[in-house]
């Protein structure tokens, strides 16, 4: 029996006839293919889009550079992941409940030309891991925002968190930005712990001394003997003072689990000390 040699140039044409239609989809296609519709149920909210003018202005607003892992906690339609990857460099995660949203994601990203460096994933978002995260997207109702805060400040410090519309409670941003007719966006950034009685001794010497840090988000207070404390901490940057007689000490170091590595300036006398946590 003779060889049929077209056999091969037929398989290859039936599969480009197949891959090139997805392979060149446009934003339109996936438009016509899924329509999100506002106000539409989810599981714990409904879907709205972000206001165009307010993606780009959350993700500077957040830093969002080529080394960031983004995650959009409520993705809808993954517009805010997508502009992280397309316009920013960055990967993206996109965690959503409805199932449409998660394909209709997907598809735009391939539209977009970022579907190597974006994920959507369909799952609940209190259910899901995103502790790899350095920068968490949220437009979410404040009952939402409000069960999330634990997982959120859980992250590792320096995590910038972008909130559209919304708060965390009574967390006090860092930034916020105000757009007449578009809405507001709020940053945060994730603060170590830094609560706990130290112990801070001098390198090279039997010098020490002991503080209690109490801590509100990044508000730092506490006590230094029977001078109170003030401060902040910034990621896992710390900064606090006190008064030591008629002298006045200032703390600046890096919270590293149950370590404080830091310089304590004294007047114009500054040693480098270690803290560990009792």
């Amino acid at each position: 029996m003779a060889e049929n040699k077209s056999v091969p140039f037929l398989i290859v044409t039936l599969w480009l006839a197949i891959a090139l239609p997805l392979a060149a989809q446009t934003r339109a296609d996936c438009e016509r293919q899924y329509t999100p519709q506002r106000a539409q149920e989810g599981k714990d909210v409904i879907w709205e889009p972000i206001e165009d003018s307010m993606v780009g202005r959350m993700l500077e607003m957040a830093n969002v550079t080529a080394t960031d892992r983004v995650y959009d906690l409520g993705s809808g339609d993954g517009k805010i992941v997508i502009a992280a990857a397309k316009r920013f460099g960055a990967t993206g995660v996109g965690i959503e409940y409805d199932a449409g949203l998660v394909e209709h994601s997907r598809c735009l990203a391939a539209a977009e030309g970022v579907a190597d460096r974006v994920t959507f994933i369909q799952a609940d978002i209190f259910e899901s891991d995103f502790s790899d995260a350095t920068v968490v997207t949220l437009y979410l109702t404040p009952n939402v925002l409000e069960r999330l805060l634990p997982s959120l400040l859980a992250l590792k410090p320096g995590t910038r968190l972008a909130s559209y519309s919304f708060r965390l409670g009574d967390w006090e941003p860092e930034q916020q930005i105000d757009s007449l007719g578009d809405g507001s966006v709020f940053l945060w950034t994730v603060p170590a712990n830094a609560a706990g009685t130290w112990t801070f001794r001098k390198a090279n010497s039997a010098e020490a001394f002991e503080i209690k840090l109490e801590q509100t988000f990044q508000t730092l207070g506490g006590r230094a003997g029977s001078s109170p404390v003030v401060g902040t901490v910034h990621g896992a940057e710390l900064n606090f003072g006190f008064m030591q007689g008629a002298e006045k000490i200032r703390v600046e170091g890096v919270v590293e689990a149950d370590r404080i590595v830091a310089t304590v300036v004294r007047g114009t006398t500054a040693a480098k000390y270690v803290a560990t946590r009792n």
